[in-house]
């Protein structure tokens, strides 16, 4: 019963994989033999196009002023435009490394929190551990004590039911 399930189970499995394949593949391969047969059984190409379209329109026609537009005078009225185009380009590096020193040193100050901070967290779990382990201690300490005792007792229960038994107790 066991092998039937199993040889069952993979003659599914196939039919299933057969069916994906071609219902990804199917319209593909449906569109390319539909188009090779049509193709190769008629020989009618189609009649070339008769196109009586205007000229598309050039941008001058659209807009005459736009041709005229020059970039050389582009933000000469906002004056923090005009003095940043007027650094040189060693200024220009120059501020573009302080702007990463500083980022550089923030990101090393919150480095240095989240080390702190870490270290703190860091200190005050091994405190507790410790703490852990020293009651961990005490409790074992107080078991081995405990179990001692009960040695001890169970021994002079032993004897005292053994003096008991000698002068004529018969127990439960």
């Amino acid at each position: 019963m066991p092998r039937r399930s199993g040889a069952c189970l993979r003659c599914c499995l196939v039919i299933f994989a057969v069916v994906s394949a071609l219902a990804v593949c199917g319209p593909a391969l449906y569109w390319r033999f539909k188009k090779t047969i049509r193709l190769s059984g008629s020989k009618i190409s189609c009649p070339p196009c008769i196109c009586d379209c205007p000229p598309p329109l050039s941008l001058l026609k659209i807009a005459p002023g736009l041709a005229n537009l020059s970039v050389t005078d582009c933000g000469s009225d906002d004056p923090d435009l005009k003095t940043e185009m007027e650094k040189q380009f060693v200024d220009l590096l120059t501020e573009e490394l302080k702007l990463q020193e500083a980022v550089t040193e923030e990101h090393a100050h919150h480095m240095n929190i989240s080390f702190a901070e870490a270290k703190r967290v860091a200190s005050q779990y091994q405190r507790e551990a410790e703490k852990c382990n020293a009651a961990t201690e005490t409790c074992e300490e107080a078991r081995e004590q405990a179990e001692a005792s009960l040695i001890q007792e169970r021994k002079v229960t032993s004897l005292w039911e053994q003096r008991a038994r000698q002068l004529g107790w018969e127990g439960e």
